[in-house]
């Protein structure tokens, strides 16, 4: 993504994706964001949430566009989960940045079992 402009405001590249991965990141049932091999040995170095596996575009009546790769949990109905993912994407995007989220896309990569 570019640089995302709004009324007097520019926002770098990856501020949206960070929101959207510390969001996505607090939904219960959700083991990880982006590719599973990005989970490892990185996030636990990392100093801020992983963007992988994180799009964000502006589409064409300026609203955004979300596309979040996870991993699930074991044992949660996926709709649900899917649902709670894209009410925590809308509400976080418009409460700390004021755009209105016109779509998230929910890809579920994997399914993790308790060992």
């Amino acid at each position: 993504m570019t640089e995302l402009s709004l009324e007097g405001m520019a926002l770098a590249p990856g501020v949206v994706e960070t929101i959207v991965s510390i969001a996505v990141g607090e939904v219960d049932g959700v083991a990880s964001v982006g590719p599973s091999s990005a989970s490892g040995l990185r996030s636990v170095f990392a100093s801020k949430p992983s963007t992988q596996g994180i799009e964000v575009a502006v589409g064409e009546d300026d609203k955004l566009e979300v596309s979040v790769r996870i991993d699930v949990c074991q044992g949660y109905v996926l709709p649900e989960l899917a649902a709670n993912v894209r009410k925590a994407v809308a509400d976080a995007v418009a409460s700390q940045v004021g755009v209105t989220v016109g779509s998230v896309d929910v890809y579920i990569d994997g399914i993790q079992f308790d060992r």
